[in-house]
């Protein structure tokens, strides 16, 4: 295991709803940036679409390539219920994995009901709080964070300080 400063993360992209997606990977890099890591170092997996993005996790998992990932993918109400499945099981998938491997996992993968509200949580439309305080909303950002703060608790709670 690295140290707490310079842990293995790894960001999966989802390509599926691409120019949300991307946004959600520009904050999420502004976070590793601001974090100390060069984002320019930092591995990109693109992945077909949401659904994909667990069992690639496992695969860095079972390979020992990761102490943290950043998960990003967006899923967007349609005509069906779809969207519902898909969201619960990809994000379901990530939860355990996270459980089963220890891994830290930021779940960056929107599931929101318009494409105005995944530009918003992608930092592509101003934050006007949809009825809650304006604010970060900023899922990227938000799950990077996510992952760097577990990566760190996970390393002391290994080392007997937590």
């Amino acid at each position: 295991m690295n140290s707490p400063s310079r842990p293995r993360i790894t960001v999966l992209v989802s390509r599926f709803n691409e120019a949300v997606v991307e946004g959600l990977l520009a904050g999420a890099h502004e976070v590793l940036d601001q974090a100390g890591l060069d984002p320019q170092t930092i591995p990109v997996v693109r992945v077909p679409g949401a659904l994909e993005l667990p069992v690639v996790a496992a695969e860095l998992i079972r390979q020992g390539r990761v102490d943290g990932i950043v998960a990003l993918g967006c899923v967007i109400r349609g005509e069906t219920s779809h969207h519902e499945h898909v969201g619960r099981e990809t994000i379901g998938g990530l939860v355990r994995l996270a459980m089963e491997t220890g891994v830290a996992i930021g779940i960056g993968v929107l599931t929101v009901e318009s494409p105005e509200q995944a530009l918003v949580r992608a930092g592509l439309r101003p934050d006007r709080g949809g009825g809650k305080e304006p604010g970060d909303r900023h899922r990227g950002r938000e799950a990077a964070r996510a992952c760097l703060e577990t990566v760190g608790l996970m390393q002391e709670l290994r080392r007997g300080n937590g």
